[in-house]
Order: C-alpha cells, then sequence, then structure tokens
C-alpha cells in the first residue's frame, strides 16, 4: 500500500462521514445523549456499508477495464456529494411532509429524528435506524474503493473510525457549545469533498 492510496482511502472514509458530524452537532444542540454502545453501532453500520459497497465495486471491477472503473467510482461519488450538497434545498418540503413519510425515508432525510421515544438519548433500535440512514454514503465510499482496486477493508475500517469520531466529538461540540454552523458547514465539506475526491480518480 503506497502512500497515495493510504491518503485517498483517507479521505473516501472522512468525506463519507463528514456530514455524521452535522446530525452530531444537532444531536448535541438538543441535548440528547448518543452513548458509547450506540454510537459504536452507528460505527459498526458504517463499516459494513463500507465493506459492502467495497466487494460489490471490487466484484464488478473483474469484468469492466480500469478506466470505466474509475469512470464509474467518479460518477457514483459526484452523484452522492450533489445529492449531500442538495439536502437542505429539500428541508422545508421534508418537514412538510413528515407526518405522511416511511419511518426509514423520514429519518433518511432528516436523521435528527431518530429520537423516537423522545428520550434524550439514542437506544439500541434508535442507533441501528440511525445507522443506516447514516451509512448511506460509506455505501457509495467503499463501492468506489473496491471498484478502483483500493483496500476495502482499511477503508472500510477508516471509514467506522471516521463515523464514530463525527459523531462523537460533533455531539460533545453542540453540547458545550451550541456549535449550530459546524453542523451546516461540515454537510457542504462533505458534499464537495466527496464530488473532489472523484474528480481526483479520473483528472489526477
Amino acid at each position: 500500500m503506497n502512500i497515495g492510496s493510504l491518503l485517498q482511502m483517507i479521505a473516501i472514509g472522512m468525506a463519507s462521514n463528514l456530514d455524521n458530524a452535522g446530525v452530531g452537532v444537532a444531536y448535541g444542540v438538543k441535548k440528547i445523549r448518543i452513548p458509547f454502545m450506540a454510537n459504536s453501532i452507528i460505527a459498526l453500520m458504517g463499516f459494513l456499508f463500507a465493506l459492502v459497497g467495497g466487494l460489490f465495486g471490487g466484484w464488478m471491477s473483474m469484468w469492466l477495464p480500469p478506466f470505466i472503473c474509475n469512470i464509474m467510482g467518479m460518477v457514483v461519488l459526484v452523484a452522492i456529494g450533489i445529492w449531500v450538497l442538495s439536502q437542505p434545498l429539500f428541508e422545508k418540503k421534508v418537514k412538510q411532509r413528515s407526518s405522511n413519510r416511511n419511518l426509514l425515508l423520514q429519518i433518511l432525510q432528516n436523521p435528527e429524528e431518530a429520537d423516537l421515544d423522545a428520550s434524550k438519548s439514542v437506544g439500541f433500535i434508535e442507533s441501528i435506524i440511525l445507522g443506516i440512514a447514516l451509512s448511506i454514503n460509506n455505501l457509495a465510499g467503499g463501492f468506489d474503493a473496491g471498484i478502483t482496486h483500493l483496500n476495502i477493508w482499511v477503508t472500510s475500517l477508516i471509514s467506522g473510525a471516521f463515523s464514530y469520531v463525527c459523531v462523537g466529538l460533533c455531539a460533545y461540540l453542540g453540547a458545550r457549545f451550541a456549535a449550530e454552523k459546524l453542523g451546516k458547514q461540515a454537510s457542504f465539506i462533505s458534499g464537495i469533498l466527496l464530488i473532489l475526491v472523484g474528480l481526483h480518480q479520473v483528472f489526477s
């Protein structure tokens, strides 16, 4: 494993999970606790989603030329990046239709709503639902790692680690300093970074 590949895996892991920082801040500001076990489950979900995406991407790379693999990886990351950037545009519509939507879809659109019982603490079932909602980017990042022949196990471990740190640290910062701006900037940076990583793979 060379330094370039390691940096690329770190960039994928970071970009896939920076959006989690916004959720962590939102929970912290609302004084909703994310216990060690709950955060560990969320991180495990991030690891598993990245691994599944990586295995699928690695399987596809066996049948496609390297250049096509790079193009597909770029398209996936850029698409997810644009999706992350576009989320604020739909927030008002999401709130208006919240009572008519499927529960998982509701949390996918607005992960802060995962405290279903309003207990001010994320429980076991809630952590699984929240983990799924927060791991979609990891699925795409893992796919990109697999299809471009990066080490999918290392990428998945990095993704899980970044998930844990982003959620836990930012929940603490949100509770301690009410850092609402940090959450909004994290989502924006996540989207931009995903797009840049995708473009870098093809044009570098």
